[in-house]
């Protein structure tokens, strides 16, 4: 289990070890190095995701590892609450950035002529300070749409034990 600590409040994340290996791997490297502390959710678009991971309140991105295999198709869908490498047009791109899908994002999911994006964690508590986070306002910053007016920064993100979280 992940915990987020955000000025807008905490949430916790279950990681799907089993369906989305590498990416889990990937992603708790970022963790447990601190990389995501300080980092904001730099990409808010009501209706569809929340995105982070990748820069400061400035607006200046972070230095990442290199890219990983797209885990996208392990057969797991985004629906509201899951989690979601982001990448490029580059199927193989994904590095730190990740988003929270707001709704079922079926046109997301690996597909013959689409192979999507990676699924590899899901909400377990907290949903509704994700929902406020997507609540916020937004405008343009240093040349990027969709950037809240107000930071959301992620203050820490670090690993608990599953009896430390809500049920």
């Amino acid at each position: 289990m992940i915990h987020f600590e955000t000025t807008l409040g905490d949430f916790t994340i279950e990681l799907f070890e089993k369906e989305a290996p590498e990416t889990v791997v990937n992603f708790l490297k970022y963790i447990d190095s601190g990389f995501f502390d300080g980092t904001i959710f730099h990409r808010i678009v009501p209706g569809f995701v929340i995105q982070g991971g990748g820069f400061t309140e400035d607006m200046s991105q972070k230095r990442t590892q290199p890219p990983i295999k797209n885990e996208a198709n392990n057969g797991l869908k985004n629906l509201r609450g899951t989690l979601s490498m982001a990448r490029t047009n580059d199927i193989n791109s994904a590095t730190s950035q990740f988003f929270v899908n707001l709704k079922d994002n079926d046109f997301l999911d690996h597909k013959p002529g689409n192979f999507g994006y990676a699924v590899f964690a899901r909400i377990t508590d907290g949903m509704d300070v994700v929902d406020k986070i997507a609540a916020v306002a937004t405008g343009r910053r240093r040349g990027f749409d969709d950037v809240p007016t107000e930071a959301v920064v992620m203050k820490r993100v670090h690993r608990i034990a599953p009896q430390q979280s809500k049920q």
